[in-house]
């Protein structure tokens, strides 16, 4: 048997891999091919628009979620807690890593709790894999990990590629849309599935509604590529060439939030996958997106201190503004409803 890394490393080499490599899908979101139609004479006040909505009973002020990223070792508690705190600083959600590891190991639960301790008001989602729920996970875990953060919504996220390249990983998925559903029909808090960077087919998302999720993350290729991550923590050339052989897989992000859409119509999407700033996420809205998630630019804000995370986040936000304002849209709503040039 091969010698396994220890939760807490591989959380740690997640960390360090994604600062300081090049870990990028071959492909792009899609949202390139997509452009608003401009309007010179808007017939609005710039500050006046409303970029800010509801969603699972809180307010945001932008449609901005912080991707999932992290927790279980202390550096991983330090960016969390900078990550919280520009969150409630600007009003938007956030989501934290996998808390398998505060699950398996209590002392590393400071780690994630202290996201809703720096952010009391925030929309905050709790997250573990789905793959787990095979690994005698149930909805005891599931509740253990909500309350753990005083999560508003769990994310069960779906990661089968990088389970499948990743040296000894979980790969038995066989029957876990019924073990989903069980988790949607008993859990307390709305759930959400979530892909990790390779995208949501219509199959999926049909498979995924039926299971009674809330929302579906689609997390398409275009961003970070997990098998490339994988790739670079390999212990040995096998596991690094099975890894790198993937990096142009998945479906891009433009892509999924069609798919769901045409899956799952009523179905509420969040767009995360190489989204790179508040105008993809325009984009991604205008697709048919709730929210638009970005993970490395706050993880690499979040490495310098809570004022970048602010800095980068407020950026985001009026670029969104900005988009909606030369849209000639004042809200959301129109966001929505905003003509795209290349649909």
């Amino acid at each position: 048997m091969p010698k396994v890394a220890p939760i807490d490393q591989r959380k740690a080499d997640h960390i360090k891999i994604n600062l300081e490599k090049d870990v990028r899908s071959a492909l792009t979101t899609g949202l390139e091919k997509y452009h608003f139609v401009h309007e010179a004479l808007p017939e609005l006040d710039l500050e006046r628009l409303d970029p800010s909505l509801s969603l699972f009973g809180k307010r945001l002020a932008a449609p901005i979620l912080i991707s999932s990223m992290t927790g279980g070792t202390e550096e991983a508690g330090e960016i969390n807690q900078r990550l919280a705190e520009a969150a409630q600083e600007v009003g938007v959600a956030m989501g934290v890593g996998s808390q398998r590891a505060a699950l398996e190991n209590p002392k590393e639960t400071p780690t994630f709790s202290i996201a809703r301790k720096a952010a009391p008001d925030t929309l905050l989602f709790a997250n573990l894999g789905a793959v787990q729920l095979n690994n005698g996970y149930g909805i005891d875990h599931c509740r253990k990990a909500v309350d753990m953060i005083r999560a508003d919504a769990l994310i069960l996220h779906l990661n089968p590629l990088q389970e499948a390249v990743q040296d000894a990983g979980d790969t038995n998925f066989a029957g876990l849309a019924k073990k989903i559903e069980e988790i949607c029909k008993k859990l307390e808090v709305p759930v959400i599935a979530k892909e990790v960077g390779w995208g949501i087919s219509e199959r999926t998302a049909r498979l995924l509604a039926d299971c009674g999720v809330s929302a579906i993350d689609v997390a398409g290729a275009g961003g970070t590529s997990w098998s490339q991550v994988e790739m670079h923590r390999a212990p040995d050339e096998f596991t690094r060439a099975l890894a790198a052989t993937f990096v142009g897989w998945g479906i891009p992000t433009a892509d999924s939030i069609l798919n769901v859409r045409k899956a799952a119509s009523e179905m509420t999407i969040f767009a995360s996958g190489g989204i790179k700033d508040g105008l993809d996420i325009a984009k991604c809205v205008a697709l048919g997106a709730t929210l638009g998630g970005m993970a490395g630019q706050f993880l690499k804000a979040a490495a310098v201190s809570t004022e970048k995370v602010v800095e980068v986040m407020k950026l985001t936000q009026r670029q969104i503004e900005v988009t909606m304002f030369a849209a000639g849209v004042e809200n959301l709503e129109g966001l929505k409803a905003a003509k795209l040039a290349g649909v």
